[in-house]
């Protein structure tokens, strides 16, 4: 009787632990579904012009337009675009009417086109504000000597580029920029996993629901003499 009683707490319990966590995911998911709901408004949104003082929370995915000066150099952030294969991410300072000093990211160049020289002066451009969070401890160290990058770094590329640490992403640049096609932000690259998760969680506890009734259904099978 002990062992049944022990085999159903074990089972009852292991398997309200599993829903548990399957409906947290739940809940989960709809937190996060909400999140990019609200980014991909923001995003959307009708642009307004640069904040006189930018705000990295309060910003993020801010449309704006732009009228300035891009400047010579680059930063060149390495890439893989579908059925294109690799290239780079062009990031140029950008020198705003009223002095500030900003970064556009201009778009993605395929590999052979990373050094052609690109046209700079007077343009404007609409995008969105954004600070990747690209890095991590995997991340390789900046090939500054190549000018290869693997991830986009704001303070990092604002300190090589002698820039503000505020990133537009173009969406639009008049005049368009030669050779470069823009990579606008959007959501598909935030994580959302936590369906799989729940479906997981929901089928490890109707797994050891399963086990724990094939072994109460052993235990009280009577014993057959030999």
């Amino acid at each position: 009787m002990r062992r049944t009683l022990f085999l159903l707490i074990v089972g009852l319990g292991g398997a309200a632990i599993l829903i548990w966590l399957g409906v947290w995911q739940i809940q989960r998911l709809a937190w996060k579904e909400a999140i990019i709901a609200d980014i991909n408004t923001r995003i959307a949104a009708a642009p307004v012009d640069l904040p006189a003082s930018v705000n990295r929370d309060l910003d993020a995915y801010l449309p704006v337009t732009v009228s300035g000066t891009f400047e010579q150099g680059e930063v060149h952030v390495l890439v893989s675009q579908k059925d294109v294969g690799a290239g780079y991410r062009i990031i140029t300072p950008f020198v705003l009417e009223d002095g500030r000093r900003i970064m556009v990211d201009r778009g993605f160049a395929v590999a052979s086109a990373k050094n052609v020289a690109r046209s700079d002066g007077p343009a404007t451009v609409t995008g969105n504000l954004q600070w990747p969070q690209e890095t991590d401890s995997f991340t390789p160290e900046a090939d500054l000597k190549g000018n290869i990058w693997f991830a986009r770094d704001v303070p990092a590329m604002a300190r090589t580029l002698g820039t503000q640490p505020v990133l537009l992403v173009t969406r639009s640049s008049t005049p368009p920029a030669a050779g470069i096609s823009p990579l606008p932000v959007d959501t598909a690259r935030i994580p959302n996993d936590h369906l799989q998760y729940a479906i997981t969680w929901f089928s490890l506890a109707a797994i050891w629901l399963g086990m724990s009734l094939f072994f109460l259904r052993r235990r009280r099978a009577p014993k057959t003499e030999s």
